[in-house]
């Protein structure tokens, strides 16, 4: 999983001026509210910074959010503007936590994950076609798995999979070779284009559509394009006898396993109210055929060497997605640098806090924050380990004063992506 991009994690209608939401993105836990003076989305760590309530839990007050256990007011920046059992004193300055950047675009709300100032931030990726209404009619939905986010997206890209798996509903099993495609690709992105060949419409569809015929030879060509934009985005097209079909979704990843994906299917046939129900089963019936095989793939995540699994000339698109997510992780984006863990040989992640922007932008806070970036948990393990060897453990601790912590804990300073070969993801 990857910091430094712009995430989709909640349709905009969904979130409600007073009314916090818990989201969870990269394995860590974000409270989104709607502030009242201006109706803007506010993103922030749902992690109290005094004893890690979830801030989703409280109320908001004016454009502040208050947490639920002791009434600490954080203002939309993450900074504490409040401390009721304290209301004369002074505020700590690490009564702090991280505010991410917002922007609500395309039907959805994108926060960005990661500390990059404006200008080296990945882009958005263009879904402008979501915003032309007078094209397209659209439908949305979301639908969970228990795999990993980046198979899901590898199964979305993949043509040659249709005939088998979605035999009889756009994969045509009659004709399953994958003709030459046109390719379109860019640093953040890659496009695939292929015409192929349709199965027979059924239902709705069928019942007007040149498709329905049984005979293949006098069944219109499909022209097809899927596109994936990193890290978690994908686009299918489909050009249709009777219009043009556009499914956007985001793979959203809530740890390695589970996945949320958010999706918005456009359409510029059937465009009545009446035909909406129709269009999310057909969208939704896809997405379980997926799920019933993804789910079963083994390794579980994508293996990190390319020639552990064997590629064919149809997995260009997959094959790319591999090399770019390589770069990243050789960058230092990956997450498993952003894990508070506990110490001792049992310890237990409890919680990923990302570093925002403010970190970087505001130098004289660089020592004020509590949950700081800390390395991997099999990085600390071997930092014990090595430490142990060479000291004398404590036999007693005063009940006031605790055991020293590790160096990597109480030392490590944020880092900048790819500075350390400590955070890079192995």
């Amino acid at each position: 999983m990857f910091k430094n991009f712009w995430y989709a994690v909640e349709f905009i209608d969904d979130v409600k001026v007073g009314s916090p939401k818990k989201v969870k993105v990269l394995g860590q836990q974000l409270v989104l509210y709607r502030k009242p003076s201006d109706g803007k989305v506010v993103a922030m760590s749902d992690l109290c910074v005094h004893r890690g309530a979830a801030l989703s839990e409280g109320t908001v007050k004016g454009d502040c959010i208050v947490c639920p256990y002791h009434g600490w007011e954080y203002g939309p920046d993450g900074a504490v503007q409040k401390i009721p059992a304290h209301p004369n004193k002074g505020l700590p300055r690490k009564a702090r936590i991280d505010a991410y950047p917002v922007e609500e675009k395309y039907m959805m709300i994108w926060v960005f994950m990661g500390d990059l100032p404006e200008e080296e931030r990945p882009p958005i990726p263009d879904w402008s076609a979501v915003d032309d209404t007078e094209t397209f009619r659209a439908v949305t939905g979301e639908f969970l798995w228990h795999s990993n986010y980046e198979r899901i997206l590898e199964n979305g890209v993949d043509v040659a999979h249709t005939p088998f798996v979605h035999g009889g509903v756009f994969g045509n099993p009659e004709k399953p070779e994958v003709p030459d495609y046109e390719i379109e690709e860019s640093p953040w992105h890659c496009k695939v284009s292929v015409v192929l060949e349709p199965p027979a419409s059924k239902g709705l569809w069928g019942m007007i559509t040149p498709n329905r015929t049984k005979d293949m030879t006098k069944r219109p060509p499909v022209p097809v394009s899927t596109t994936w934009w990193l890290p978690n985005a994908i686009l299918l097209e489909v050009d249709t006898p009777i219009g043009q079909l556009k499914i956007f979704d985001v793979n959203i990843p809530i740890d390695e396993e589970t996945t949320l994906v958010k999706f918005i299917a456009l359409r510029t046939f059937f465009k009545g109210a009446w035909a909406d129900r129709d269009a999310k089963r057909r969208v939704m019936n896809v997405l379980y055929q997926d799920r019933d095989v993804v789910d079963t793939v083994r390794p579980e995540l994508l293996p990190f060497d390319l020639s552990d699994e064997l590629h064919v000339k149809s997995d260009y698109n997959c094959v790319l997605y591999r090399r770019r997510r390589q770069q990243l992780i050789d960058m230092g984006w990956g997450v498993e640098g952003n894990t508070i863990v506990g110490e001792g040989t049992a310890a237990r992640v409890e919680a990923r806090v990302i570093p925002s922007p403010t970190r970087k932008e505001v130098p004289e806070l660089a020592s004020a924050w509590n949950f700081k970036e800390v390395r991997s948990r099999e990085l600390l393990k071997s930092e014990a380990a090595r430490r142990s060897a060479v000291s004398t453990p404590l036999t007693q601790a005063t009940p006031d004063i605790p055991a020293e912590e590790p160096e990597s804990v109480a030392t490590t300073p944020v880092e900048t992506p790819g500075t350390h070969p400590d955070n890079v993801t192995t």
